[in-house]
């Protein structure tokens, strides 16, 4: 009997244990299937939210659309006033090189026109006093010729300039 005693002690001892077992492992599905509904809760908060950020991502890009079309056209703008910019300066530069030339040449045509014109000056002295000395020898052989001219003849007193009332 008391092998009975000891069986029978060792078989509820078991089931005791088994029945410990079986609680705690009930307990413990318990806590993970409140767990993994939390969880679950949880998971689908966050796909709300996802959901939610991405419809938010999409009307931004949406909204973005035109400003990134108006940067794009900006940014052409830019490149076509840059490239403008460049064309004007390096025709500025042709200009200014052109005008520079022209400078050079209006420079010398002034001074040839300087020479020029200091050349004609001198010329037109050098023939006023030509014209000055001849009508002086005209002035100086009528002179001597009035003194010849027979001054009782009306011819002679006009040419020498010779009134009656001198007579």
């Amino acid at each position: 009997m008391k092998l009975a005693a000891v069986f029978a002690f060792v078989s509820v001892s078991v089931m005791l244990g088994m029945i410990y077992q079986a609680a705690k492992q009930e307990l413990n599905l318990r806590s993970l299937k409140t767990h993994m509904m939390q969880s679950s809760v949880e998971v689908k908060r966050k796909e709300d939210a996802i959901i939610e950020m991405k419809a938010k991502i999409q009307d931004l890009n949406k909204s973005l659309l035109p400003l990134n079309t108006k940067r794009d056209e900006l940014e052409k703008k830019k490149k076509d006033t840059v490239k403008s910019t460049e064309d004007m300066n390096n025709n500025l530069q042709t200009c200014n090189t052109e005008k520079g030339e022209a400078d050079k040449k209006k420079a010398g045509f002034t001074e040839d026109l300087t020479k020029v014109k200091a050349e004609h000056e001198e010329a037109k002295k050098k023939a006023q006093e030509e014209i000055q000395h001849l009508k002086q020898q005209i002035l100086d052989r009528d002179a001597a010729i009035c003194a010849f001219v027979d001054k009782a003849n009306e011819e002679g007193r006009k040419m020498c300039g010779i009134t009656e009332a001198s007579n």
